[in-house]
């Protein structure tokens, strides 16, 4: 599970950004959590760790193919165990 954004800490202007770019990307690497970047007191732009932008690509695209099974499945395009095994060559 990750850390949620602590809105106390995690929010940055741009202009610390502008300034010290690293001390920005050690925060969110150091807190695990991302870093809301601000432009005159609006969010602008998130920073977090590739590993965390990667695991939270992984799990929408889980996700996305999750929902588009139970679609499938409401839609009655299904297929049996043995059917899958053979078309994609396990059997």
């Amino acid at each position: 599970m990750r850390p949620t954004v602590k809105f106390s800490e995690d929010v940055v202007p741009m202009g610390d950004l502008k300034v010290n770019p690293g001390k920005v990307v050690r925060r969110a690497s150091e807190s695990g959590r991302p870093i809301l970047l601000t432009s005159r007191g609006r969010g602008v732009a998130v920073v977090q760790t590739l590993p965390d932008f990667e695991a939270a690509q992984d799990e929408r695209d889980f996700m996305r193919a999750v929902i588009a099974g139970l679609f499938d499945l409401e839609e009655g395009r299904e297929v049996s165990v043995e059917d899958a095994r053979r078309r994609l060559g396990l059997s």
